[in-house]
């Protein structure tokens, strides 16, 4: 088993990485890899890793959501009004009956069949469209109108939709009949006809649980102070999502995928803070699900059924697309104040399917149901074709049909490499300089440039430079420069070829920062940078300016 993990990390990394440098998305490796290592042609994956996927794939999937929950705007989604909740509802439901219409002509499948794998390939990708649309927000695309919000909540509602349909379903076709339920009073009421009241009760719970797991992780982890580090609150909000998602499993009345998501959401309004700090913990926690997700998924995926539904399969899938889920798409954002071109975003932004697909698919084959080879085919196909091109579409589409705005980091984890300029002398000052930008480096893990104007040859000065910054960086990634252009405008050129975020420099005198001399290169660089400058005292470090 510990070979089997070895060449799942190693491999879905280095090969995600690969498919990243070719322009692809990252998960068409890690699927490739998957299919390579899956028992159908390596088998090098042990089986008890196989037996597992459908547990790491909830895990990954919980992950995901957290994530989409704590990147959501309550204010942008507000705006919307009801454009989120019917792209839960229409676009999924168009492609459902859209696929069973065609599943009828041409596979021959009676109405319930065709459903079945209506529902199947209606339900869209967490796995995709969650980081897509999250990238995005922290790139500004989309974020003033709150479009990225209102798909990832909308998938989310979606998938509670389908997967009950589907169920119900799944035990009409097995059993020939949906029994009855009977109420307390000995009233017996059709199955089909509470499926509304269970929906809302499924979406109620899962909002409702979500909020109290929020005021739970707020209290253990902000207010009674029982974890010391950010890792341990990661791994207790974890912890506690993924219970509720088992408890879903066990007690079918909520949605544990919802409550997942709205856990994240309500952390955001209850203490932002603590929110920012989970953010970025399940960023870390998301490298290595993303991998064991989509790798697994590759291995789970049936090749060899795919070779007598190919063709019907595709014309399947874009019925679905491009009729069902246009329609529902239409419908979903009419009275929006979404443009025409934001809305043809909604064809490669909520179209992807991959972790639902590898859930549900084989479960008619496994139930006996007639047609469950060709629904796992077709399934299978769902994967293979949108999920890579889903993630490929998202952010190369959303730069020519979305506009983009200013970012709220509030909201969104945005990630970006710091950089920090320090110019010195050879002075004793630089020891106070090189020692401040080696803190800060060290908390924000940033990149140190070190600019040492050259304004006459001092060999024997540099060499010494050149010894303190090994002592002082010798953990940090630092590159020194030299340059002998004016003092004032080599470190403002510097600071635009290294795209710095901070400027760090020695304070000389004794006069306090608004009484600097007209002219010295402290003053000079105050009034002109463009970027925040930092003043380091060498004989009173507690008091340095910015």
């Amino acid at each position: 088993m510990l070979e089997s993990w070895l060449w799942i990390l190693m491999m879905g990394f280095f090969v995600g990485q690969i498919a990243r440098r070719l322009k692809l998305p990252p998960l068409v490796g890690m699927v490739l890899v998957g299919i390579v290592l899956g028992p159908q042609m390596g088998n090098a994956i042990a089986p008890s890793v196989l037996d597992s996927a459908a547990a790491l794939r909830t895990i990954a999937v919980m992950v995901i959501l957290m994530k989409a929950g704590l990147g959501l705007d309550r204010d942008k989604l507000a705006q919307q009004g009801t454009v989120a909740l019917r792209l839960g509802i229409l676009p999924a439901a168009g492609e459902a009956i859209a696929v069973a219409v065609a599943a009828v002509v041409l596979l021959d499948f009676d109405w319930a069949t065709g459903l079945l794998l209506g529902c199947i390939l209606g339900a869209e990708s967490p796995a995709v469209i969650v980081p897509g649309m999250l990238r995005l927000k922290s790139l500004g695309w989309g974020v003033k109108k709150g479009i990225p919000d209102a798909i990832l909540t909308g998938s989310a509602l979606s998938d509670v939709l389908l997967l009950l349909v589907f169920s119900l379903l799944l035990t009409f076709l097995s059993r020939g009949e949906v029994p009855p339920i009977v109420l307390p009073g000995g009233v017996a009421i059709a199955a089909a006809a509470l499926l509304p009241v269970q929906i809302i009760l499924q979406i109620g719970l899962g909002v409702l649980l979500g909020a109290v797991l929020a005021r739970v992780l707020v209290l253990l982890l902000a207010r009674q102070n029982w974890t010391q580090t950010a890792l341990q609150d990661v791994l207790v909000a974890a912890s506690f999502a993924l219970l509720l998602v088992v408890l879903a499993e066990r007690v079918p009345i909520f949605s544990g995928y919802l409550a997942a998501m709205g856990t994240g959401f309500f952390l955001i309004e209850l203490d932002a803070p603590l929110a920012r700090r989970l953010r970025s913990g399940f960023d870390g926690l998301w490298a290595i699900a993303e991998i064991v997700l989509f790798v697994l998924l590759g291995a789970s995926l049936q090749l060899q059924t795919l070779e007598n539904t190919l063709g019907v399969g595709l014309v399947i899938l874009a019925v679905g697309t491009l009729v069902g889920r246009s329609l529902g798409w239409t419908l979903a954002t009419l009275g929006s104040n979404w443009t025409r071109r934001e809305r043809l975003f909604l064809l490669p932004g909520n179209s992807a399917k991959a972790t639902v697909q590898a859930a549900i698919g084989a479960i008619p084959l496994s139930q006996g149901i007639e047609g469950g080879e060709t629904i796992l085919a077709i399934a299978a196909l769902s994967v293979l074709v949108t999920a890579p091109l889903g993630a490929w579409a998202i952010p190369i589409c959303a730069p020519r049909l979305l506009q983009r705005d200013a970012v709220d980091p509030t909201k969104v984890a945005i990630a970006r490499s710091i950089t920090l300029l320090a110019a010195v002398d050879t002075s004793p000052l630089a020891i106070a300089v090189l020692t401040k930008a080696a803190d800060l480096a060290r908390r924000s893990d940033a990149t140190v440039i070190v600019l040492h104007v050259q304004r006459e040859a001092d060999p024997e000065g540099l060499e010494q430079l050149r010894s303190h910054l090994q002592k002082t960086l010798a953990d940090i990634r630092h590159q020194l420069i030299l340059r002998t252009d004016p003092i004032p405008e080599a470190i403002l050129t510097a600071a635009e070829q290294y795209q710095v975020s901070e400027i760090i420099l020695g304070k000389r005198g004794d006069r306090a920062i608004d009484q600097v001399i007209m002219g010295s290169v402290s003053q000079a660089i105050l009034e002109t940078s463009p970027i925040p400058v930092l003043l380091v005292d060498r004989d009173r470090p507690a008091a340095t300016v910015t």
